[in-house]
C-alpha cells in the first residue's frame, strides 16, 4: 500500500496548473515509476498526489512549424525509441532511453518524469544536455522556455515554480542542434541492464563536408558532477579541427577540466574520471565510423537512382519522335547530375577512409 494523502486527476494541462495552485503541497506523478517507489519507501510518505496522465496533449513526438522537435513530457521511454522522427533525427536519444530500467518501467516511464527527477543518473539527462535541449515550463503565466542546463539547478532539484502552477508540458531539441548530426551515448553501470549509470557519456558532431574536420562537437556527462553538465572545454577544444587521432586522445583527456565525479560506493572519483576520458573518445570515433556509413548509404542510393533513369521507347510520327527527343535529353540531363553527385560522394567516402586509415596507423 502507498500512503498519500489524497489523489487529483488532472484532464488537462489547464486543470493541472489549476491543481497545482490549489495543492501547492502536491507532488506531481506521471508514470510513477520513481514517485511511488519513493513513497513506499517512506521518503515521499503521506504527500498528496496531482496525476497529470489524463493530460494527452502532452504525449507524442512532432515538427514544429521551425523544425524543432518537440517531446511531449508525458512521452514514455518505449514510444520515444520506437517513434520515426526520433530514428530518423536524433536516434541516439532512443538508444539512450532503451537503457533506461526495463521493459515495464520503459513502457510507464515518461521523459518529463527522469528530467523533472533532478538526479545526474538519468540516462536522458546527458543526451539531452549534449543536443542543447530547450525545457516548456506551463504556469499561470503562460509558457516559459528554460535551456536544460538552467533547469537543472541541483542535485534532486529543478526549475519548477509551485507558487506558478509550472508543470514540464515538453521537452524541445532545436534543429540546429541535431541537423547533419551524429550521436553515441555510452552507458557504464556494473550490469548491462536494470543498472543506475556509473557514468554516462553522450557526444554529438557534425563533420564538415569533406569529413576532414570536427564542425561542430558537443559533450555531456551524467554522474560526473551535482547535475548533468557539458563538457565546455573540451567542446572549445575539438570544434574546428582535423578530424585525428591525436585530437581526439586530447579531447578525451580534455574532459577532466570539466567533470566533477565524485566518490561513492558505485565507483571512486579516479575511476569515473578514467571512465570519462576513455568514453569521449569511443563516442568521438564511432560518430566518425556512422558519418562514413552514413556517406556510404548516400552514394548507393545515387548510384540506384542513376540506374534506374528511364529511357522513352521511340514512337512513330513526328510528334511522337519530338517527344522521344525532349525525354533522352532530361534522361541525360539526370543522368549527368547523378553522375556528379556520385563523383562529390565518392570524394567523401575516400577523405572519410583515409581519416579513419590515418587513425587505425597511428594505433
Amino acid at each position: 500500500m502507498y500512503d498519500m494523502s489524497a489523489l487529483y486527476q488532472a484532464e488537462s494541462v489547464q486543470d493541472a496548473i489549476r491543481l497545482r495552485l490549489e495543492h501547492p503541497e502536491a507532488q506531481i506523478i506521471a508514470g510513477g515509476t520513481d514517485v511511488l517507489v519513493q513513497m513506499r519507501e517512506g521518503k515521499r510518505a503521506g504527500k498528496a498526489l496531482i496525476s497529470i496522465q489524463g493530460c494527452r496533449e502532452m504525449r507524442g513526438v512532432s515538427l514544429d512549424e521551425e523544425e524543432n522537435l518537440r517531446i511531449g513530457s508525458l512521452t514514455t521511454f518505449s514510444h520515444i525509441t520506437a517513434d520515426p522522427l526520433i530514428q530518423r533525427y536524433i536516434n541516439v536519444l532512443g538508444e539512450a532511453v532503451d537503457m533506461v530500467g526495463g521493459p515495464q518501467i520503459r513502457n510507464a516511464g515518461t521523459i518529463g518524469g527522469n528530467t523533472c527527477n533532478g538526479v545526474t543518473s538519468a540516462d536522458s539527462a546527458s543526451t539531452l544536455h549534449a543536443w542543447e535541449a530547450i525545457v516548456e515550463i506551463t504556469g499561470k503565466n503562460g509558457v516559459r522556455r528554460v535551456p536544460i542546463k538552467d533547469f537543472y539547478l541541483k542535485a534532486g532539484t529543478v526549475d519548477l515554480r509551485a507558487e506558478d502552477g509550472e508543470i514540464q508540458t515538453a521537452i524541445l531539441i532545436p534543429k540546429a542542434s541535431y541537423d547533419r548530426t551524429f550521436g553515441h551515448y555510452i552507458k557504464y553501470a556494473m550490469r548491462n541492464a536494470m543498472d543506475i549509470a556509473t557514468l554516462g557519456t553522450s557526444v554529438n558532431a557534425r563533420l564538415s563536408p569533406d569529413k576532414k574536420t570536427f564542425e561542430r562537437v558537443r559533450i555531456a556527462f551524467g554522474v560526473a558532477g551535482p547535475v548533468p553538465m557539458r563538457a565546455v572545454n573540451a567542446e572549445a577544444f575539438i570544434n574546428g579541427r582535423a578530424v585525428t587521432l591525436e585530437n581526439i586522445q586530447q579531447f578525451g583527456r580534455t574532459v577532466l577540466e570539466d567533470i566533477h565525479p565524485r566518490d561513492s560506493w558505485r565507483a571512486s572519483r579516479a575511476f569515473r574520471s578514467h571512465i570519462a576520458v576513455e568514453s569521449a573518445k569511443r563516442s568521438a570515433e564511432k560518430v566518425m565510423q556512422d558519418a562514413q556509413a552514413k556517406a556510404a548509404q548516400m552514394l548507393r542510393q545515387a548510384q540506384a537512382a542513376a540506374a534506374s533513369a528511364p529511357v522513352a521507347s521511340a514512337a512513330k510520327g513526328p510528334s511522337a519522335d519530338a517527344l522521344v527527343a525532349v525525354e533522352k535529353a532530361r534522361v541525360a540531363e539526370a543522368r549527368k547530375a547523378a553522375a556528379t553527385r556520385i563523383t562529390e560522394i565518392q570524394t567523401q567516402m575516400q577523405q572519410c577512409i583515409q581519416a579513419l586509415d590515418r587513425i587505425k596507423n597511428a594505433n
